[in-house]
């Protein structure tokens, strides 16, 4: 299985902004609710290249000295957004016909790069058993998550 480091752009974007004479690549990392970054511009570095080959270095050694979570660890952090109280379940709506359903839904990420989501309608099941259905599917897909 691959890295995301093996993608040699993994935290580093490129930033163009004429009008105000801003070229060059920023480096953003956010490790345990901390976020970091780094702008390096063409004009300090020699050019384009050198300025990507320096963020890329500042990148590496930001991502080596930093503890990183494993994908489980950040998968069950609670954040200030969550509302139902389970980390990765969620009241929301489908909507069909131009028509809102209301449902409770789960969603976790099986292995890198991919991401898996289910809904249980409030219609179908009832509001209590659509979020036990939501909570238990998420537990069932974190129970088989790739770290």
């Amino acid at each position: 299985m691959s890295s995301r480091l093996d993608n040699p752009k993994y935290g580093i974007s490129r930033v163009d902004v004429p009008n105000k004479k801003t070229h060059g690549w920023q480096v953003r990392l956010q490790r345990q609710g901390w976020r970091y970054q780094k702008f390096f511009a063409d004009g300090l570095h020699d050019g384009s290249d050198n300025a990507f080959k320096a963020a890329q270095v500042m990148r590496d050694e930001l991502v080596e000295s930093l503890q990183g979570e494993s994908r489980r660890e950040r998968a069950e952090r609670k954040t200030s957004r969550n509302s139902s109280g389970i980390v990765g379940v969620c009241r929301t709506h489908a909507v069909k016909g131009g028509r809102r359903y209301p449902c409770w839904q789960a969603s976790w990420s099986p292995e890198p790069g991919k991401r898996k989501c289910v809904k249980f309608f409030v219609s179908v099941h009832g509001e209590k058993e659509a979020k036990k259905l939501a909570i238990a599917a998420r537990k069932e897909g974190l129970a088989a998550m790739a770290d």
